[in-house]
């Protein structure tokens, strides 16, 4: 009788059905000497369990530093990352300055005539950019006005006003 109740609380142990109680039952008889030979599989999943309970603890939980120590290891830390912080600033600047001032020379002449060559030039290079543009418009103006044809016909074939 004790075996099918076994079998019964088995069933319902691997169903998440049991109780507290029920499963200490569990415990209690894969812990004893006398298992069936058909339920042995289950021996280790429960005597696990007594396993455990016998254990202890043994190693050393190492301290942790004190809180001045840690204030003082993030004052320094706070320090080091203000210095690396000033010093890209600092190297980022005389880079970036070093730039700006070769940058600064921008195209003067000392001859006129070569700077009125240069106007026109520029400006040559600008009106070639600029009718460029102005032909793009003519054909957008061109594709409005073939609409506007399509449509208006579309209009008075359908009927519309």
């Amino acid at each position: 009788m004790e075996l099918v109740k076994i079998e019964d609380l088995i069933e319902k142990y691997f169903q998440g059905e049991t109780s507290i109680a029920e499963e200490n039952e569990l415990r209690t008889y894969f812990s004893s000497s006398n298992v069936a030979q058909h339920l042995e599989q289950y021996k280790p999943l429960f005597g696990f369990y007594a396993f455990a309970k016998e254990q202890q603890f043994t190693s050393q939980v190492p301290q942790l530093p004190k809180a001045g120590n840690i204030k003082r290891n993030a004052t320094w830390l706070s320090l080091a990352a203000s210095v690396v912080v000033l010093l890209g600033i600092g190297t980022y600047a005389y880079y970036s300055a070093d730039v700006v001032n070769k940058s600064q020379d921008l195209g003067t002449y000392d001859d006129p005539e070569e700077a009125f060559r240069a106007t026109q030039k520029a400006l040559s290079l600008l009106s070639d950019n600029v009718n460029v543009g102005i032909e793009s418009v003519k054909y957008i103006q061109e594709y409005q006005t073939t609409k506007d044809k399509i449509f208006i016909d579309t209009k008075k074939q359908s009927g519309g006003s």
